[in-house]
C-alpha cells in the first residue's frame, strides 16, 4: 500500500499553519492569478514562501492551484515568471485544468510535479493513460465517478497517483464545468469567480405550467460529500490522496474535518483488515457548519444528492475561541473570543493530540489585564481561561448546542 496523504485546503497564511498543526500531510492553495477561487484571500508570493518553508518544516507538502483556463495573453505574457517563482521557492506540484498550461510547464519546468485538477473531467482508464503519457504524476478524479471506475483507472496505470475527493460541497454541473454562474451573473466558474446560483431557490415547470419541484425549491443544490465511512474501500479502490473541499472554509472547519479524517486513516493503519467505521468520526464531522451529507456517485447508484429544502449549512458545535498559549504557572490558557460564551458554559476540547474531547467548565474568567469577565461578548477578546487542562497553541474551544 503506497502512502496515504490527507490532503487540505487553505485560503490563508494562518489557515496553511492551522491545518498543518491539525494533522495534513499537505495544502493546496491558490496564489494572486489563475486560482479557481478567486475571491478567497490567496497568497501573495511572500505568504507561499512562507507556507511551503513552514510545510516543509513539518514534513508538508504545497501545491499551487493554476486550474481556471487562460487566454493566450496570460499564458504568453505572465505565466512564466508566475510559476517560476513559485518553483524556486519550493512548490511540490502544480494542480492545472488547461491543457496549454500542462504544456507549458512541461516545456519550461520539466522537474516540476504536474496535478491534472477535478476539472479535466477524468472519468476513465483511457483519459488517465493519456495523461500520464502526457507526464502527469497524478490525477484528480471527478466527483461523478465510482469506486469501482477508479479502480479500473488504477488497475491500468498502477504507477500514476490517484487523488479523489472525500469531503465538502459538490458542484451541480460536471466537475464544476458550470456556465450558469456567467449567464446568470455575469462571473465565470471556469475562471475562478462562481457566484453559486445553484444554491438559489427556483420552480420549475412542465410545458403545460404544472409545477414539477415537490420536493422544494432548491432543486439544483447538493448536499455535502462525505466519504467517512468509506476509507477502507476507496483505498482498495487505488486512491492515494484523500482531498478536502474548502479553500473559503474557516481554519475551525478545516481543523475539525481534519481531525476526523487524520484520525480515522491513523486507525486504519493501526489495525488494517480489522478497521471498522468508528461513529465518533462521522460525529465530529456534524459539529462543523455542513449540509446534509451525501456519498453521490461514489458507490455507483447517485444517492441522493441534492438538498431540495434549503441550501444553508448548519453544525452541531459552535467555534468558541482560538487557543494562543497556557501558561503552567498561573493555570490559566490564552484565548481569543470568536463567538459570545459565559462563565457556566461546558467548552469542549478540538485538538490533534490527548486533550481532545477533553470537557471544561467554565469557572473563571478575565481579561488579559486579569479583570473578571462573567459574559465574554466581544469578537477577538483576549481572555483568560482557568483550567487545569493544558491547553497547547492552536488547539480549539467549542460548544455543543
Amino acid at each position: 500500500m503506497n502512502q496515504l496523504e490527507l490532503l487540505s485546503p487553505a485560503g490563508d497564511l494562518k489557515i496553511y499553519k492551522a491545518v498543518v498543526n491539525a494533522g495534513a500531510d499537505a495544502v493546496y492553495f491558490g496564489g494572486d492569478l489563475f486560482g479557481a477561487r478567486a475571491y478567497a484571500k490567496n497568497f501573495t508570493i511572500d505568504e507561499a514562501t512562507e507556507a511551503i518553508e513552514y510545510g516543509h518544516l513539518h514534513g508538508v507538502k504545497s501545491y499551487l492551484t493554476v486550474n481556471t483556463l487562460l487566454k493566450n495573453t496570460e499564458i504568453e505574457g505572465k505565466l512564466y515568471e508566475y510559476l517560476k517563482a513559485y518553483v524556486e521557492n519550493g512548490i511540490d506540484a502544480f494542480i492545472v485544468q488547461d491543457f496549454g498550461v500542462f504544456n507549458f510547464i512541461r516545456e519550461y519546468f520539466p522537474d516540476t510535479h504536474i496535478h491534472v485538477s477535478t476539472q479535466a473531467s477524468l472519468c476513465t482508464k483511457y483519459g488517465a493513460k493519456f495523461f500520464e503519457n502526457l507526464g502527469a504524476n497524478r490525477i484528480v478524479t471527478a466527483r461523478e465517478i465510482s469506486l469501482n471506475e477508479i479502480s479500473l483507472i488504477h488497475e491500468a496505470c498502477p504507477e500514476l497517483e490517484i487523488e479523489s475527493f472525500i469531503h465538502g460541497a459538490l458542484c451541480v454541473c460536471y466537475s464544476g464545468q458550470c456556465l450558469m454562474s456567467s449567464i446568470l451573473g455575469g462571473r465565470s466558474g471556469n475562471r475562478g469567480r462562481c457566484a453559486q446560483p445553484c444554491r438559489l431557490p427556483y420552480d420549475a415547470f412542465d410545458e403545460n405550467g404544472k409545477k414539477l419541484n415537490k420536493k422544494g425549491n432548491y432543486i439544483l443544490s447538493p448536499k455535502d460529500f462525505c466519504t467517512i465511512k468509506y476509507l477502507p474501500e476507496m483505498i482498495d479502490a487505488g486512491v492515494m490522496s484523500f482531498k478536502i473541499e474548502g479553500r473559503m472554509k474557516s481554519e475551525y472547519y478545516l481543523a475539525t474535518v481534519i481531525n476526523a479524517y487524520r484520525r480515522a486513516i491513523d486507525e486504519f493503519y493501526a489495525v488494517g483488515a480489522a478497521y471498522k467505521q468508528n461513529p465518533l468520526y462521522e460525529s465530529e464531522l456534524k459539529k462543523t457548519v455542513h449540509r446534509a451529507f451525501t456519498t453521490a456517485y461514489m458507490l455507483g447508484d447517485n444517492a441522493e444528492t441534492v438538498n431540495y429544502e434549503n441550501s444553508q449549512s448548519q453544525g452541531e458545535a459552535k467555534f468558541i475561541a482560538n487557543v494562543l498559549n497556557y501558561d503552567e504557572k498561573g493555570g490559566f490558557a490564552l484565548i481569543e473570543m470568536r463567538n459570545r460564551f459565559a462563565v457556566g458554559d461546558v467548552l469542549e476540547v478540538l485538538s490533534p493530540t490527548d486533550t481532545f474531547g477533553c470537557k471544561i467548565t467554565v469557572q473563571r474568567l478575565e481579561d488579559e489585564f486579569g479583570n473578571p469577565v462573567q459574559d465574554a461578548k466581544f469578537v477577538q477578546q483576549k481572555l483568560r481561561l482557568y483550567t487545569d487542562v493544558p491547553l497547547r497553541t492552536g488547539e480549539f474551544l467549542r460548544r455543543e448546542e
